[in-house]
């Protein structure tokens, strides 16, 4: 008889949300994992102590730029960041510690150490083989390499997302590669510590894929607050000295190569799916050309009694579709149906303004020969963003099918744009239109006012604009 019903791969939070789900519907639930901590990638090394740098150097941003003509009169705060980064950890720790607490609480074994599958049903962590009936690969992903640049986060002068974390210094000069999400927010830490960030992108707009309204935008109020951003730009090599750092790239549409030269330079190129030393290949598990693990409709890979989720399949590595997907498999292997709409699932960016979107573009709805309308509602219409200094350059943008007025997407740049949101998330998830987002009452003064104008919008007109 199997030791248990379903062994789960990786705790991060696609691996530890589906390891409660699974105990809560009656199954005999494990969940291995190597690190000292539960949490994965996301409790450790990445969404959350990136957001609690984010939050506390707001703060100092805050009280640099804005507090005197709020009335706030003194001396800014100077930066300890051995504290700062005490704090940091603080927060991890309690974060990890009540995701340990979860698993005691459901009855959940932790398999210490990293796991092999030896064969369906079988999984093997350290000496120890456990046999199973399920098993769940939720190993998440890893930072990319780039060629030409080897990262050496034990150094602190070549890094990556993780690397970025523990600086033993604030640098005077960053150079971050990439402009996406992680390098973004990551480069906005830096910036308002005092760190003069350039970022270099291949591409020609910032955050690749997203709405182009919120490009440009967000582009612009990032160079306003100190980031430097160099365009279509191929990056070559890295050649990392004892102290310092020099970037070579190259114009993607031709012209002679450059040079950056940088106290610290972050490697943020995106992630990829994580799933060595598993030992798929001898189980035949079928991958894609990307090196993610294929899977069905019901996160089943080719091997019968093996599943896979989060950031080692096709889809956004995002934590909160990951964990959508969690609890659709555990749903599956209890026999009950699991669901994921991947048509709703947001997208945020925690720098301030904060970006969200969720659904499709406009280009892409164009592209497709969609028939649309696009309300769009500014922050500085909206009085509580004003009040806060958060309204300049921010917007919400709906978008909606012309002849249904079915809200088919959004984007959000502004204040608490990651909470705004899942209104509309809700409001897709039920089929609403943007009439019915427009008919709702909302308080005020709230952000979430911008929310309903957009709607508006997308009718007769927004009332304050």
């Amino acid at each position: 008889m199997a030791q248990y019903d379903v062994i789960i791969i990786g705790a991060g939070p696609g691996g530890y949300v589906s390891a409660i789900r699974c105990a809560q519907l009656g199954l005999k639930t494990a969940i291995v994992e190597g690190r000292e901590t539960l949490g994965g990638t996301c409790l450790n090394v990445g969404c959350i102590p990136s957001k609690a740098l984010l939050h506390a150097t707001h703060l100092l941003h805050e009280a640099e730029h804005n507090f005197a003509s709020m009335g706030l009169k003194g001396k800014a705060p100077s930066v300890d960041w051995d504290q700062m980064k005490s704090y940091k950890e603080e927060v991890i720790g309690q974060n990890t510690g009540g995701v340990e607490f979860l698993m005691k609480k459901n009855k959940i074994d932790w398999l210490k150490g990293w796991a092999s599958i030896p064969a369906a049903g079988q999984v093997k962590v350290g000496d120890e083989v456990h046999a199973t009936k399920n098993i769940v690969i939720a190993s998440g992903s890893v930072p990319s390499a780039l060629p030409g640049v080897e990262v050496d986060n034990a150094k602190g002068i070549v890094v990556d997302s993780t690397g970025a974390l523990e600086l033993p210094k604030i640098p005077k000069k960053m150079v971050v590669i990439g402009a996406g999400v992680i390098g973004l927010e990551l480069g906005s830490v830096y910036a308002r510590l005092g760190a003069e960030v350039t970022v270099v992108e291949y591409m020609d707009a910032v955050c690749p894929g997203m709405d182009a309204d919120v490009q440009r935008s967000f582009k612009r109020i990032l160079e306003k607050q100190g980031l430097t951003f160099v365009m279509g730009a191929a990056v070559k090599g890295v050649e990392a000295g004892k102290s310092k750092a020099k970037v070579s790239y190259e114009p993607k549409k031709g012209g002679d190569a450059q040079t950056l030269e940088a106290d610290v330079v972050l490697v943020a190129t995106g992630r990829k799916p994580y799933s060595e030393g598993l030992g798929l290949d001898a189980l035949g598990v079928k991958m894609t050309e990307r090196g993610q693990i294929a899977t069905d409709g019901h996160w089943a890979t080719s091997v019968p009694g093996i599943y896979a989720i989060g950031d080692v399949i096709q889809g956004p590595m995002l934590a909160h579709k990951a964990e959508d997907e969690g609890m659709a498999v555990a749903e599956v292997i209890a026999g009950k149906h699991g669901h994921v709409n991947y048509g709703v699932i947001p997208g945020v960016v925690y720098t301030t303004p904060e970006v969200a979107t969720v659904g499709a573009t406009e280009d892409a709805l164009k592209a497709e020969g969609r028939k649309i309308k696009v309300g769009k509602f500014m922050f500085m219409g909206n009085a509580r963003a004003k009040a806060v200094h958060q309204a300049e350059g921010g917007f919400v943008k709906l978008i909606a099918d012309k002849e249904t007025d079915r809200i088919l997407g959004a984007a959000i740049i502004g204040p608490g744009a990651g909470d705004l949101i899942h209104e509309i998330c809700v409001a897709m998830e039920f089929g609403a239109s943007a009439e019915d987002i427009a008919l709702t009452c909302h308080a005020h003064p709230t952000y979430s006012e911008a929310v309903r104008e957009a709607a508006l919008a997308c009718g007769d007109g927004a009332i304050h604009s």
